[in-house]
């Protein structure tokens, strides 16, 4: 008889333990077998609305529904044991009201079985968070650069440059900790101001073009795995040559069912065998 151990989700409370004792592990992903295979090595996989601009090709986050999101989170959750599952929450579908946001995020869990949503939005959010809080469903919070927000933002910009707006993005993290949000992604951020954060806020900061010193990283997978053409962001590295390995395997099976080497009688189903 065989022992079988069961391997358990990490939640939100393990990941907000964190904070000072080991950094979060972070990747996107919007489909199973991504998912899958990484599953083992992350500690939280974020079903990002980047899934519009890698998955669908738009040239910015701002088009993706609720919809779409959640069942791409809903594929990411059914393909994996370990990690937390965290979804972004789309442009347009939390902004309006706390009420607004309710629905919409209980819409995105239910449907998909996620462990947390995800929005952007400093101090003028709080609220929403503790409206989002309060009910039962626990939020992660975005600060710095907002990809949602890239047309007043004017572009993909790096943000708290300036004391000015140094100091609102701090303010920003303050409100959301206090409004109850679990963690803080900083994007985009000035390295001094993320660190800053970091050190003030008793909740996990998860960078991504922010700061060493955040309690956590995420990426793009697709940027980490040179599958993003040429949109690549400067915070992003390439651990690995996924679109090599794919163009090696397509080339190889091009070439061979051009010069009839496959299929094979062994690839066919009815075949009588010799003998």
């Amino acid at each position: 008889m065989s022992v079988h151990a069961d391997i358990k989700r990490i939640t939100v409370p393990q990941l907000m333990a964190y904070k000072g004792q080991k950094k979060i592990v972070s990747l996107t992903s919007y489909i199973a077998p991504f998912a899958r295979i990484i599953d083992e090595y992350v500690d939280m996989i974020l079903i990002g609305d980047s899934t519009a601009m890698v998955g669908y090709n738009m040239d910015d986050t701002l088009s993706i529904t609720v919809d779409q999101l959640a069942a791409h989170a809903k594929a990411v959750v059914s393909s994996t044991q370990r990690a937390c599952i965290v979804v972004d929450m789309p442009f347009g579908s939390y902004q309006e009201s706390p009420e607004q946001a309710f629905r919409n995020a209980a819409k995105m869990l239910s449907a998909s079985g996620a462990d947390a949503v995800k929005f952007e939005g400093g101090e003028y959010l709080a609220e929403t968070t503790r409206f989002l809080v309060d009910r039962g469903i626990p939020v992660l919070a975005h600060i710095g650069l907002m990809p949602q927000y890239v047309n007043t933002m004017g572009g993909f910009k790096a943000q708290g440059l300036s004391e000015e707006a140094a100091n609102r993005i701090f303010n920003d993290a303050i409100a959301q900790e206090q409004a109850g949000a679990w963690g803080i992604v900083i994007e985009g951020t000035a390295e001094p101001l993320a660190r800053r954060i970091t050190q003030s806020v008793k909740i996990p900061t998860i960078g991504i073009g922010a700061s060493p010193e955040c309690d956590g990283q995420v990426l793009v997978a697709e940027d980490i795995f040179n599958l993003s053409g040429s949109r690549i962001p400067k915070f992003a590295q390439q651990f690995s040559d996924v679109q090599a390995a794919i163009r090696q395997g397509v080339e190889a099976y091009s070439s061979q069912v051009r010069d009839g080497s496959f299929p094979t009688l062994n690839h066919c189903f009815g075949v009588a065998k010799n003998g």
